[in-house]
């Protein structure tokens, strides 16, 4: 709605008729994604909501671990989590959502899922709710860990069936 002022596509829209007909989704958690700061993301208020293996909340939904916190996988045979098992290098916060019934959380921090996945009409979504990068995932776990490579490979080729 930025753009000149002018109507446009619906861009949120497509991409959910594009998951539903065969794609594949993955949101990524971090200060301006699922409801986020303030509750300024508001992806709650999107068609993107409906596509995602979990509810999002109506309020700001980051949880902040400045002392880490250690996810634990609970999915570990599922291919989406490319084989990694074991103990994660702690995170320093994530985005709290609820499971959708029907999803397969595949890892919890905090007792709320960090990796969630489903399918979605033809498609696949899932979810990774801290971040990606050095904010929420600091160096030992985006830069040293071999884990990280291997969960968001599983992740792609989840997605990508």
């Amino acid at each position: 709605m930025f753009e000149r002022g002018t109507p446009g596509a619906d861009r949120i829209d497509a991409l959910r008729g594009w998951v539903g007909d065969g794609g594949g989704l993955l949101m990524v958690g971090g200060y301006l994604s699922f409801t986020g700061f303030e509750g300024k993301a508001a992806y709650r208020n999107t068609a993107l909501h409906e596509v995602l293996p979990v509810e999002l909340l109506p309020e700001d939904d980051r949880v902040e671990l400045p002392a880490g916190g250690r996810a634990s996988a609970v999915g570990t045979g599922h291919p989406a989590l490319g084989g990694v098992t074991g103990e994660w290098p702690p995170l320093l916060g994530y985005n709290r959502v609820r499971p959708r019934p029907g999803a397969e959380v595949l890892a919890t921090l905090g007792g709320d899922p960090l990796v969630a996945v489903a399918g979605y009409g033809a498609g696949r979504s899932a979810v990774f709710t801290s971040d990606c990068s050095p904010h929420w995932a600091p160096a030992a776990f985006c830069e040293q860990w071999d884990g990280y490579a291997r969960v968001f490979g599983g992740l792609v080729e989840w997605l990508s069936q």
